[in-house]
Parts: structure tokens; C-alpha cells; sequence
């Protein structure tokens, strides 16, 4: 059990957080939502100790380790992977090396033998002959293969080294588990690992994600962070979606109620109060109407953009054909003789693990880079928008918000420019700020905002939910499930390739697989065939062995 009592935090005149108090308790598992700079990231430092409330306590029942999954992909570059994993859980990890110092003493006393006795006690109680197995299977699980986990952290790339954090806070069965965004850079198979994970794990789990699909599996509560006070409630994601939207509801119409009341209360006092035969009924009504109350309606700090594509043109027949496509990066063949013909209505998830593939194929399709083989042809009805991954060099300058996106506008209207802006969040003087210093959520909705000015019919989208609050990534979900156009994306965002995608492509070694399908039925279809294939093996392992 984990429990902050009375805590409140203020920096500088403004309190983040003021009396909160709340118990996480074992057996469950906690969403932790709120807008950007509620303070979720910061709260979850606060129970870790890492950061001290103004005033109040975390109260952690004696005993108990608690388990935090670190971003500092420096900090364990000259371990192993293994052991990088094991340090998850300190005190075993001291041990094994305390253990080691010992037995590689040349000297070897009776009292260091006394002393090592006793830590292969202990190490057998903390289960520590499992603990490289342990680790392995964490890692592998997160898509770390066993090649890996002897080579030392600095040779790991950036989404290697993820999987290996996260392998360390899920390691050891922590007693408390507290995970911020910890789906970030986890390709789709990952993701899914670590939901059975979570769901099947018997302790407290208190996360942090902007993913509506992972939240909904894995969560039995949810932790809502409004206005520097925590609300609990019991559910997922959308149950709290659902509840929060229905309490707000009901308050409006208990207010609307009052305010009726009110009204009729007022009208009376007016027109009798100066009627000696009706003196006694207004004066009762006036005490009637000194104790109606209407209910608080703080509005939420939440804002959600308003996406909305909207082509200038409907699309015709011929959309896009692709023929014999192949490319070949560093010496590695990513796109091999690909062929495939979009149709109008198609809105197309390129899934898998390989995003380097992913991305290569729309930037082909965007113009931004030459195959080595094969062609494509665009249809004459069609215009395109592009979302790419990186946006580094898109906004290496020194315009403004508004200068930036007019060159992309056919009116060159400064206000029109802005009421794009405006639907995406950028009100006032935001519109002045320089592109080139927008954090990486600002600069996903200028880039939509690009999109949506364009009046394409066909988009292009390379991760667009990458950097998105909660808030906005809701909003772009529902513009695109609206979108009358043809689309072509891909997203570690489950709900949304689900709610979006009637056709899924996976690149697998090069090959293109392309099914009509939904994506949920696509890794139905998918994890079947791969049971299929583990079953053959084994059947065709049995003969051999017979034989």
C-alpha cells in the first residue's frame, strides 16, 4: 500500500497539487490521466521520494520495495544488459556482487566464509538462482533478444535501451510498480506483452500513459488530476471518460433546476413583497432562497483541439498504384519488389515492428526520397499532406507560427491562418512564438494544422500520435474516423488504428502482407497463424526426433 497524506506542493505563488490525499492499494492497478502540466509526471516523483511536497507525507507500509521505471538511458552504459535489468532490484543485485568479491578473494578466511553463507541465504530467499533467467525472460518478452543481453548498454540504440529500463522496474516483483509513459517506443507486440503483464501482476501498479487502448486493458482505477486535486475512480479509462462526462451532465441540469427555481422564487418576492396579505409567503421565500446554491462548475484545465480534415476535392477512382517498389538502407533490403493499388475508401495502418520500413515507404510515396527499384503513380484527382516522423528539419528556422503556415495556405490571410491556429490551441500572441522553439507537442498540431489548411484528400501520417496529450490525440482520432478521404498511417496508438483502419499492411523482411481487415482481427488472425506455425514446428521437431 502507497499513500500520500495532505499533500500539497507549490512552486513559486502556484500550487501544483494543495491536500491531496489517496491510497493506492494492493491488487490494483491506477491510471494516472490529467491534462499536460497537471502534474502526473511530477506526482509520481513526489511518492518516490524523489521529490519533497511542500507539506504532507507518503505513507508506504514498512517493508514493501517499491520499483520506479527510470528515463536516464545514460546512467547504466558501462553494465550489461542483464545486469542493468537485475539492478531493478538493489539489494539482490549487492549480493551477487558481494558474493563475488568474496569468492574471488585469494584469502578466503572463516569469517568471510561465514559472511558468504549467510548472503547465499538470503540470495536464495530473494530467489536469486533465477534471477538471469528472470531477467531474460522480461527482456525478451519486451522484444530484447538473447543476442543482447551480454553487450553493455552504450551499444544499445535509443528503444533498445527502453525495453531494458522497463525490463528493470518490472523486475523482481516489485511490491508498488510505477511506471511513467512506459509504452513509449514499444513497438505494437511489446505493448501487448506488458499489458498481460500488468493485467496478471498481483501487486500496485500506479501508471502514467496517453494510451486509451493500453489504459482500458490493464487498469481497475483511475486517478484523475484536475485543478491540483486527485479524483479517484473505480474503472478503466472510459469508464471514467463516461462517469466524469455524466457527472458533469447531471450538475448542469441540477443547476439548470436551481437556477429555474430561483427565477420563480425572485418573480414571487417581487410582485408580493409589498402585498400585506402575501408578506408572510415572500418572506418565506426569501429564506427558501437564500439557501439554493448552485453547484461549482469549475470548467477542466483539459482543451482539446478541433481537427478536421477537409478535402477541397473528392477523390476519384485511381487513387494510388504501386509497382515492384524496393529500397535498401545501410545494406539492409527494407522495402523488396512491393506492389499494392489503393482504392477510395481505403484507410490504410501500416503495422509491425519494422519502422524503418514504415517510414521509408511514405517517404517514397511523399516525394522526399528516390526507390531503388520499381514506381508509383498517384491518381489525377488526388492531393496529398504528409506527416512525417521527424520534424527536425521542417521547422530548423526562424519563423513565426503564423508566417510559417501561411506559406502553406492559398489565402494569404493572417486572420484565416489564425483561426487554423486557433483551433488547435494557439491563441493570441502563441501565434508569434518561433517555430523552431515549439516543444514536440506544439509542433505535431502546427504540422496538423499544415494538413487540415491543405485540403488534401489523401493523408499521410508517420506516428502522428507520437508527443500528443491525451486531449489532443482524442481529437485527431475522431478527424480522421471523419475524414472523407483516403489515408495511409501508422501509430503505436491501439484505439486509434483499430477505430481508423479498414485494411492493415505489415512489412515483414522486405514483403508486403495486406489484409482487409480490422486490426484487432488482423492480430487475431495473426497470433492464430502464429500458434499454427509453433505447432507445426514442434509436430515436424517430434518426427524428426522419431525418425
Amino acid at each position: 500500500m502507497i499513500q500520500a497524506s495532505n499533500i500539497t506542493l507549490r512552486l513559486g505563488k502556484k500550487a501544483l497539487f494543495e491536500d491531496v490525499n489517496i491510497k493506492f492499494t494492493e491488487g490494483n492497478c491506477y491510471g494516472l490521466i490529467g491534462a499536460n502540466g497537471a502534474g502526473k509526471s511530477t506526482f509520481l516523483k513526489i511518492l518516490t521520494g524523489e521529490l519533497e511536497p511542500t507539506t504532507g507525507d507518503v505513507i508506504i507500509t514498512p517493508g514493501q520495495r517499491l520499483s520506479f521505471l527510470k528515463q536516464d538511458h545514460f546512467k547504466y552504459d558501462e553494465f550489461t544488459v542483464l545486469d542493468t535489468v537485475i539492478m531493478g532490484n538493489a539489494r539482490l543485485y549487492d549480493i551477487m556482487k558481494e558474493k563475488d568479491a568474496l569468492y574471488a578473494k585469494e584469502d578466503f578466511s572463516d569469517e568471510d566464509g561465514i559472511k558468504a553463507s549467510e548472503l547465499e541465504a538470503e540470495f536464495a530467499t530473494m530467489n536469486g538462482w533465477e534471477a538471469e533467467s528472470d531477467a531474460a525472460t522480461l527482456l525478451n518478452g519486451l522484444g530484447v533478444d538473447t543476442e543482447y543481453h551480454y553487450m553493455l548498454m552504450k551499444d544499445l540504440d535509443g528503444n533498445q535501451k527502453v525495453k531494458v529500463l522497463l525490463a528493470q522496474a518490472l523486475f523482481g516483483n516489485p511490491d508498488i510498480l510505477l511506471l511513467d509513459e512506459p509504452t513509449n517506443h514499444l513497438d505494437l507486440d511489446s505493448i501487448a506483452w506488458l499489458e498481460e503483464f500488468l493485467i496478471n501482476f498481483e501487486n500496485t501498479v500506479i501508471v502514467v500513459s496517453h494510451d486509451r487502448y493500453f489504459l482500458n486493458k490493464v487498469c481497475t482505477h483511475t486517478a484523475d488530476i484536475d485543478y491540483g486535486k486527485i479524483q479517484l475512480y473505480a474503472g478503466n479509462y472510459d469508464f471514467w471518460y463516461e462517469s466524469s462526462q455524466l457527472l458533469i451532465k447531471q450538475m448542469k441540469e441540477a443547476n439548470k433546476k436551481k437556477e429555474e427555481k430561483i427565477k420563480e422564487l425572485q418573480e414571487f418576492i417581487q410582485r408580493f413583497s409589498a402585498n400585506a396579505s402575501k408578506s408572510k409567503q415572500a418572506t418565506s421565500r426569501k429564506r427558501a432562497l437564500e439557501k439554493i446554491e448552485l453547484d461549482e462548475m469549475r470548467p477542466s484545465s483539459r482543451k482539446y483541439p478541433f481537427i478536421d480534415f477537409r478535402p477541397n476535392r473528392e477523390i476519384g477512382n485511381e487513387v494510388l498504384s504501386v509497382e515492384g517498389l524496393s529500397k535498401t538502407i545501410d545494406g539492409v533490403k527494407v522495402l523488396d519488389n512491393i506492389s499494392f493499388i489503393v482504392n477510395r475508401e481505403d484507410k490504410i495502418a501500416f503495422v509491425g515492428g519494422n519502422e524503418l520500413a514504415k517510414t521509408t515507404l511514405f517517404q517514397i510515396l511523399a516525394g522526399e526520397l528516390e526507390p531503388d527499384e520499381g514506381s508509383f503513380k498517384w491518381g489525377v484527382t488526388t492531393t496529398q499532406a504528409y506527416f512525417p516522423k521527424d520534424n527536425t528539419k521542417i521547422f530548423d528556422c526562424d519563423d513565426t507560427i503564423v508566417d510559417w503556415l501561411t506559406q502553406f495556405s492559398e489565402i494569404k490571410d493572417a486572420p484565416y491562418v489564425r483561426g487554423f491556429l486557433g483551433r488547435m490551441l494557439f491563441a493570441g500572441e502563441d501565434g508569434v512564438k518561433k517555430v523552431k522553439i515549439l516543444s514536440g507537442g506544439e509542433k505535431v498540431r502546427v504540422l496538423l494544422s499544415r494538413m487540415m489548411i491543405s485540403g488534401a484528400n489523401v493523408l499521410i501520417f508517420d506516428e502522428p500520435t507520437n508527443h500528443l496529450d491525451m486531449e489532443s490525440i482524442t481529437a485527431l482520432n475522431t478527424g480522421v474516423v471523419k475524414f472523407n478521404g483516403v489515408i495511409l498511417f501508422s501509430s503505436r496508438d491501439h484505439q486509434f488504428v483499430q477505430t481508423t483502419a479498414n485494411r492493415i499492411m505489415e512489412i515483414v523482411n522486405g514483403k508486403l502482407i495486406d489484409k482487409v481487415t480490422t486490426y484487432d482481427e488482423y492480430l487475431e488472425s495473426d497470433a492464430m497463424a502464429r500458434k499454427r506455425e509453433a505447432i507445426t514446428s514442434v509436430e515436424n521437431t517430434d518426427d524428426t526426433v522419431e525418425g
